[in-house]
């Protein structure tokens, strides 16, 4: 039940009665007022988009489903099997331990190499320093067939990126059996059946002298 309202002793007390009715009636009109205009506004606003969009006259209609967007994931870029299948049997078969390449190395202290057609001015400039070492592959402590697909990589990457001038780091053999530099004529033998490699010298000693072969390549595109 309602609470009872407070006994009337006075009629001080009840013109106190009717003032809080008075001021409770005028601030239920003014949020009833304050109400009514939002209302009038929000419609005021659709109204505006209706006639924007063009609802008022049919132009436009509904959806008459709920849009909705289908996300597929982004298919992986595909791998290039064969094409690595086929690099690789390629390097495997164009570089052979049976070559002989005795009839090939000129026939000096340090055995040097020039493709024919390739003057005798270029392994002397070779030795020299005429062209600046731009990169270089260490093969010390790799298995012969590792050595290989080594070297014939690097040979193939630096000429494709124009690269001209490479050192060989073969070793010297001092911890192989027998004190052999098996790698050394593995190295020469290799190079010589690359295609992009126009000549090599053995390196001065600053520069690993009997360890290491300074190659010139061929330029790229050629």
């Amino acid at each position: 039940m309602p609470p009872k309202p407070p006994a009337l002793k006075s009629l001080a007390d009840l013109k106190q009665v009717q003032r809080q009715l008075a001021e409770d009636r005028a601030r239920e009109a003014a949020e009833a007022l304050r109400q009514q205009q939002l209302e009038e506004q929000s419609q005021a606003r659709q109204n505006l988009f209706a006639r924007a969009i063009g609802a008022d006259t049919g132009a436009t209609k509904p959806l008459k489903h709920k849009p909705m967007v289908v996300l597929t994931k982004e298919r992986p870029a595909p791998v290039a099997t064969q094409f690595h299948l086929d690099e690789a049997r390629a390097l495997r078969e164009a570089i052979s331990d049976e070559f002989d390449v005795t009839t090939l190395l000129d026939a000096d202290d340090q055995m040097s190499f020039r493709r024919p057609g390739v003057g005798l001015d270029v392994t002397r400039r070779l030795r020299s320093g005429d062209w600046s070492i731009q990169r270089q592959l260490d093969l010390h402590g790799m298995r012969s067939d590792e050595a290989r697909e080594a070297l014939g990589g690097f040979i193939r990457e630096a000429h494709r990126h124009g690269v001209r001038c490479v050192r060989v780091v073969h070793g010297k053999g001092l911890g192989s059996p027998g004190k052999q530099p098996v790698l050394k004529t593995k190295a020469q033998r290799w190079l010589i059946q690359k295609k992009e490699v126009l000549a090599f010298v053995q390196a001065k000693p600053a520069e690993g002298g009997a360890g290491a072969l300074v190659v010139l390549l061929a330029p790229a595109g050629r």
